[in-house]
């Protein structure tokens, strides 16, 4: 299950993306997805994920690699991508489900790159937020 999470920073209360994270609660099934792949014609090459929520802000609430975080070392998965449009601006909205064993993983994938990047999640005060990694993060899904 996965849910918004703000980061603010210690030093200087700057406010960061959303960060998408694992509910902590596995009593919880977190907030509802829609999957939008770039060619419905084609299959699974590449998708946006949207979490379907009642917009209270004008931030997007489609999922995106955000710049790498040197503070963390890592990639953090956050909302504010853009819906389709694929090109070399929302490289980093595309991702990919791909079968995991019994389960699934979801994969980073950007449409003009030749590598795809599993997503993990990363420990940080607590949170288990989705990010980059070499060891996938084993996922199921429930039908809302």
């Amino acid at each position: 299950a996965c849910l918004l999470h703000p980061r603010i920073s210690n030093s200087d209360n700057k406010t960061f993306p959303l960060h998408v994270v694992q509910e902590q609660n596995i009593q919880k099934y977190g907030l509802p997805m829609t999957f939008s792949p770039v060619n419905p014609k084609k299959g699974s090459i590449g998708l946006n994920i949207k979490f379907e929520v009642a917009k209270t802000s004008v931030q997007s609430t489609i999922w995106k690699l955000d710049n790498f975080d040197a503070a963390l070392g890592q990639w953090f998965v956050t909302i504010g991508g853009v819906e389709g449009n694929p090109g070399p601006q929302t490289t980093r909205n595309w991702f990919k489900i791909e079968k995991f064993y019994g389960d699934y993983e979801l994969v980073c994938c950007p449409l003009v790159c030749k590598f795809c990047k599993v997503l993990c999640i990363f420990m940080n005060g607590g949170v288990r937020h989705l990010a980059l990694s070499d060891v996938p993060f084993s996922v199921i899904f429930l039908k809302a």
